[in-house]
């Protein structure tokens, strides 16, 4: 009987959460280890700003967000999808609204009512929490994989289990407790893993020291970027985007981000173009640009005739020289096109999310490894990633139920 299984949930955020929901609503014993004090800390970090649970979009889009790896995503979300999610937080009592964006967020925009319901539910369904229990790894090949070392405040204890369901995250904001330590130990017992990514990061390029100074911080607002990748993908976006002392970051770039991280990674840079103006023509641009200034500055008469001022004055500077900017054709063209050649992505810790992780040809359809009988794996320690807009979240914890409903599926 599933009530006298025991399984262990290794990792508290979303998606160990939701495969410790799922667990325990039939009745199986569930341990839930994390190595913090508490559960949901990058949850709550992400809710700060206002917690996007899912994105209100068709199914079909949705599920495009995930790119190469929607064969393996899709399946998941249509068991735990976007209108799901939504009910599962209803049922919390956590009422939701659609952003102007499309995305889904709480009424109160806040994670922590969530957090607290969810929490209060699992406890009055039987789950038993052991925070900061960090786990080991396997020290002995010849112990069987559901058997789990932690160290706690009080040495280091060692649990068997029927089966277990990790979701350690991947590696970025590891002050919150995904710090990708489980990648070694996973991969010596035969677990292909993708070697781990930033993903939804920033970017290097090389500012000069004047535009760092004087506009690092400062938003690039109502423009476009485009890339095409050396296999021919293209994006095409518009939205905003941060300068910072070193690069570039923010929403617009995260957009980008696998494309990019993926082209340095294969070339060693990738140069993105800058459109400071993608609601007007190239032709109403270099009409604007050809047009007489009289006694006018260049730095005056765009701002008279093109509103390009501050932190888009000075990147065209950035790229043009002092003989370029007083050639109206090089000028107009660039200021459809700025190239911003960057060099690397910013590091894993800093990144949104992560990329690689356990392969997908690694597990079977129930996400059980093929290598090791009864461990799970979920979230994102998985191969997969998404934009930010909901997609990560909703993913995370459809693959929490996946994991579980596997779990149970083994137990008969």
């Amino acid at each position: 009987m599933k009530q006298d299984q025991r399984v262990a949930v290794v990792g508290g955020g979303p998606a160990g959460l939701m495969a410790a929901e799922v667990l325990s609503t039939q009745g199986v014993q569930v341990h839930l280890y994390d190595a913090m004090p508490s559960v949901g800390r990058k949850f709550l970090l992400a809710g700060r700003g206002g917690l996007n649970l899912t994105h209100s979009e068709p199914f079909d889009a949705f599920a495009g967000r995930f790119g190469e790896r929607r064969a393996q995503i899709e399946p998941l979300l249509r068991r735990l999808g976007p209108d799901a999610l939504c009910e599962w937080a209803h049922g919390l009592g956590i009422e939701t609204f659609v952003g102007t964006s499309g995305r889904v967020f709480p009424k109160d925009m806040k994670a922590a009512p969530l957090l607290r319901a969810w929490l209060h539910r699992l406890r009055h369904a039987g789950v038993q929490f052991h925070m900061r229990h960090r786990w080991l790894g396997w020290s002995d090949p010849a112990q069987p994989a559901t058997a789990l070392r932690f160290a706690t405040a009080a040495g280091e204890v060692v649990a068997p289990f029927d089966a277990v369901v990790f979701a350690l995250g991947g590696a970025s904001w590891s002050r919150l407790g995904s710090d990708g330590a489980w990648v070694p130990w996973v991969s010596e017992r035969g677990v292909q893993v993708a070697p781990l990514a930033p993903a939804n990061c920033g970017f290097d390029l090389q500012w000069t020291p004047f535009f760092a100074e004087r506009f690092a911080g400062m938003p690039f607002k109502s423009v476009a970027i485009s890339f095409t990748d050396a296999r021919g993908h293209r994006f095409v976006r518009k939205g905003e985007f941060v300068a910072t002392a070193t690069g570039i970051e923010g929403s617009l770039i995260y957009a980008a981000s696998g494309l990019l991280r993926d082209e340095i990674a294969t070339n060693g840079s990738a140069t993105l173009l800058l459109d400071l103006l993608p609601d007007r023509s190239a032709e109403q641009v270099c009409a604007a640009v050809l047009h007489p200034r009289g006694s006018r500055s260049v730095a005056s008469h765009l701002k008279s005739r093109l509103g390009l001022e501050g932190i888009k004055a000075g990147v065209l500077h950035e790229v043009l020289s002092r003989d370029e900017m007083h050639v109206p054709e090089k000028l107009a063209a660039t200021i459809k096109a700025v190239p911003l050649r960057l060099v690397a992505p910013r590091p894993i810790d800093e990144a949104i999310s992560t990329a690689g992780g356990v392969r997908f040809d690694a597990l079977d359809d129930k996400l059980m490894s093929t290598a090791l009988p009864g461990v799970f794996f979920a979230g994102e320690m998985l191969d997969w990633e998404a934009p930010t807009g909901g997609y990560l979240l909703t993913a995370s914890m459809a693959s929490g139920a996946a994991a579980a409903r596997g779990v149970l599926d083994r137990f008969g």
